[in-house]
């Protein structure tokens, strides 16, 4: 059977010290029917400069090559609409400008649809390392075991749903394999979120029916340096990103939550917002003390919620305060 097509698609922005790498990585892959999109949002560096050059000499490899640049920097959901409307193939495979992909990312990834037709968001494992993508600097698998606490074959795509409305437990997004007219018709990314693009796209797939799926195979390298925007500093309680994401739980998630779970996570973001303003965001036994503290044995909802869960066991009948 002919190989069908499959698009990749590199998101750019500054990516000049890694993006070659990732290039190279689309270049090795046992697949060979595949569109490389490089997706660029206005970066001020020499990365478009590096794609073009890059992809002029290795263009035979691919069916087809395209380089998407814009005047102005849009933030990564529009980045990532650009790149979605530009495809030519049913299947997407993103990738950062600083990450790889393993040599057998698209092919394991084909495999599994064929077995699985149903599926149209597929995730699998994340070889984790720092800075480079070296033996020495290998740290370890994401995640370690199988998710079950979301990615359990039992769970529907409403249940995840609702799993996802208590927090967006996918630790392993750079693995996602995606079905393009899935994500077409639930409108494509919000590019109101300019930082934050992937989990207010796991809401819309799930609430539209679509199961997430998983398979225990690594995929892609995620490299975990300083100028990546998702990576918490090992020096800090929390990644100042989890504030960024306020606007996105008051729109998509609080007015599907219980009051006493919205009242929870509310204390817990005035406590962060008063230790990033204060300069206390920083792994110092005394201040991760005192967040320990303020976050958990004085927050009243928490009480409130644990009352639900533990004396009146309403986890029984309700996911939200079942132990998942």
């Amino acid at each position: 059977m002919a190989e069908i097509l499959v698009s990749i698609i590199v998101a750019t922005y500054n990516s000049s010290q890694f993006v070659i790498e990732t290039l190279e990585s689309t270049r090795a892959q046992t697949w060979q029917n595949i569109e490389l999109i490089v997706s660029d949002d206005c970066s001020t560096d020499t990365t478009v400069e590096l794609c073009s050059n890059w992809l002029a000499v290795n263009k035979d490899r691919f069916t087809k090559t395209t380089l998407i640049t814009v005047p102005e920097n849009t933030g990564v959901s529009a980045n990532c609409n650009r790149s979605i409307n530009a495809a030519q193939s049913d299947w997407i495979k993103f990738i950062a400008g600083d990450d790889i992909l393993l040599p057998n990312c698209l092919a394991a990834n084909m495999k599994f649809i064929t077995e699985n037709p149903q599926a149209k968001a597929i995730f699998s494992e994340v070889l984790l390392y720092k800075n480079d993508f070296s033996e020495e600097n290998f740290l370890h698998i994401i995640p370690g075991t199988f998710p079950m606490n979301i990615m359990n074959p039992a769970f529907t795509a409403m249940e995840q749903y609702q799993l996802l409305l208590l927090s967006d437990r996918i630790t392993f997004t750079p693995s996602v394999f995606l079905n393009r007219n899935a994500l077409l018709a639930t409108g494509g990314y919000d590019e109101t979120n300019r930082l934050i693009e992937d989990y207010p796209m796991w809401l819309k797939l799930t609430k539209a029916g679509n199961k997430l799926y998983f398979f225990k195979t690594p995929t892609v390298g995620y490299r975990r340096h300083q100028g990546a925007a998702s990576n918490v500093s090992e020096y800090e309680l929390f990644k100042p990103l989890f504030l960024k994401s306020v606007a996105i739980r008051k729109k998509e998630v609080y007015p599907y939550l219980p009051w006493d779970i919205v009242g929870s996570e509310k204390h817990i973001l005035w406590v962060s917002k008063i230790f990033q303003k204060t300069g206390m965001n920083k792994k110092k036994s005394f201040y991760a003390y005192l967040y320990k503290i303020s976050t958990i044995y004085l927050n009243p909802f928490r009480y409130i919620v644990f009352i639900k869960k533990k004396v009146l066991r309403l986890g029984e009948t309700n996911v939200f305060y079942s132990d998942r």
